[in-house]
C-alpha cells in the first residue's frame, strides 16, 4: 500500500491510493490531504485507479476530510472507482457526498 501525491497544471492536488484503503493506512491518507490543506490547496482528488478495496475506516476518513475541506471553502472529489468500489458508494448513499468521475482526466476537467 501506498499514497503518491502530485499538483496538477491547474492547482490540483491528485492523490493516488495503490492497493487497499482500510484500518492500517488511513491515518496516512489523512494525514498527506490535510498536509496539502494546510499549505493552501482546496482542490484535492483522490485516484483510486490502483485500489481494490475500502473498509469502513477508509470510508469515514474519506467522510472526515470531505468535511474538514469544506469548512476551509475546499472539495474533494473521487476518481476511478472499480465497479465494485463504485457500488459499495452508491450502496453507502456516499456517492451523493462526493463527485465521483470515472477518470483523472474527467475530474481535472470539470473542478
Amino acid at each position: 500500500m501506498s499514497f503518491t501525491m502530485r499538483k496538477d497544471a491547474s492547482g490540483v492536488v491528485v492523490v493516488g491510493v495503490d492497493g487497499q484503503l482500510i484500518v492500517s493506512n488511513r491515518h496516512e491518507l489523512k494525514q498527506k490531504v490535510l498536509d496539502a490543506a494546510d499549505g493552501g490547496a482546496r482542490k484535492i482528488l483522490v485516484d483510486f485507479s490502483d485500489t481494490g478495496y475500502i473498509d469502513s475506516s477508509g470510508l469515514g476518513a474519506l467522510v472526515s476530510l470531505a468535511k474538514k475541506l469544506r469548512e476551509v471553502d475546499g472539495e474533494l472529489r473521487l476518481a476511478g472507482l472499480n465497479e465494485d468500489l463504485r457500488t459499495l458508494f452508491e450502496l453507502t448513499k456516499l456517492d451523493t457526498l462526493f463527485t465521483i468521475t470515472e477518470t483523472v482526466d474527467d475530474a481535472l476537467k470539470k473542478f
